[in-house]
């Protein structure tokens, strides 16, 4: 048996444990060969496939991105995208394929698994907006560095009795936003799933002033939903799109800051994180849970349990059908933004 393994989408820290994983329960449990393909999807259209050995995952394991390398493409894109795959995993013998990737990743393993071919998901993302697992590896370090960097904020907003806005990822979905926001100490959170308009921002800031803090932390999500007094919202993302049709997001942080000094009359900064959270060495969670998923796939191919993710329910491991998982994003619900909204001032 011959198992192919691949990284797909954005890099995240958390990758290399995964690949790790799988190649020594592939060839030490079961004696299977590992075939690592190239840069996602891409790799098995060109058939750009290469041997994966024990040696060559020595030392990978808190190195963030992936030695395999990633892409956004998608294989559904190409008309013979489907068939080239069929033919390119036969061709080299792969017996069973382990996709490691988030939403877009998972969706073309599932249209791939429904055709007939034996593909595993594992998830991955900093978003963690996976439906049925409750972590996605990689989140965790995007939320420590977010966290550490509001951290650093506070001092400098405080010294300075400034207005710091905060943007970090997360599409559309605002988990980094609130837990960072929740462990950063953050006065205001915005994320996609709870629209607030420009002037209840500011409400929060003078609110904080009147109380004598003169300064305040806004953390937003790069999807936030933020509109004008007249209920129009106050920032456009471009029209540069990925091979999956997403919209590129990122930049509302100094919009917001422009109308926070505007609609308040204090000094206000912003900092966008940006690309600083999914990149660096993993998290000790991540490097475990990453190990469990790689561990986790490799027997799901033993079990010929195919078109199937492996996921983190609790503290167990568990798989489910793909389909399910990538069947609606995983958002941040009232319960949990109500909790935030605790610590709003």
């Amino acid at each position: 048996m011959r198992v192919g393994v691949l990284t797909g989408g954005g890099d995240c820290p958390g990758l290399n444990a995964v690949i790790r994983a799988v190649v020594k329960r592939a060839i030490k449990t079961y004696g299977w060969e590992v075939a690592g393909i190239r840069h996602g999807w891409r790799g098995l259209l060109i058939e750009e496939i290469d041997p994966l050995g024990l040696g060559d995952v020595v030392g990978i394991l808190p190195r963030g991105g992936t030695i395999l390398g990633t892409s956004r493409t998608n294989p559904y894109k190409d008309p013979q995208g489907e068939a080239k795959i069929r033919a390119a995993l036969e061709k080299h013998a792969i017996g069973a394929l382990i996709a490691i990737g988030g939403e877009d990743t998972l969706g073309a393993a599932n249209k791939l698994a429904a055709a007939g071919l034996p593909v595993v998901g594992v998830p991955k993302t900093i978003d963690n907006d996976v439906s049925g697992t409750d972590y996605t590896f990689g989140f965790d370090t995007a939320l420590t560095i977010a966290t550490e960097a509001i951290d650093r904020l506070h001092t400098t907003a405080e010294s300075h009795d400034r207005v710091m806005v905060v943007e970090v990822m997360g599409r559309h979905a605002g988990w980094i936003g609130l837990e960072s926001g929740i462990a950063g100490g953050a006065d205001l959170i915005l994320i996609p799933e709870f629209p607030v308009t420009i002037r209840e921002i500011c409400e929060v800031v003078r609110r904080r002033h009147d109380q004598g803090k003169s300064f305040s932390i806004v953390v937003v999500s790069e999807g936030a939903r933020v509109s004008d007094n007249e209920g129009k919202s106050i920032f456009v993302p471009g029209d540069k799109r990925d091979a999956f049709g997403h919209v590129r997001l990122g930049g509302i942080a100094p919009t917001i800051a422009d109308l926070i000094e505007a609609g308040t009359g204090f000094e206000t900064r912003y900092t966008v994180l940006g690309h600083i959270q999914r990149g660096g060495s993993p998290t000790a969670f991540d490097r475990v849970l990453g190990s469990r998923f790689g561990v986790a796939a490799v027997d799901a191919v033993a079990r010929r349990g195919f078109g199937r993710m492996v996921a983190i329910q609790g503290t167990q491991i568990v798989d489910l059908p793909l389909a399910e998982a990538v069947g609606s994003m995983k958002v941040v619900g009232p319960e949990l933004y109500e909790t935030a909204r605790v610590f709003f001032s």
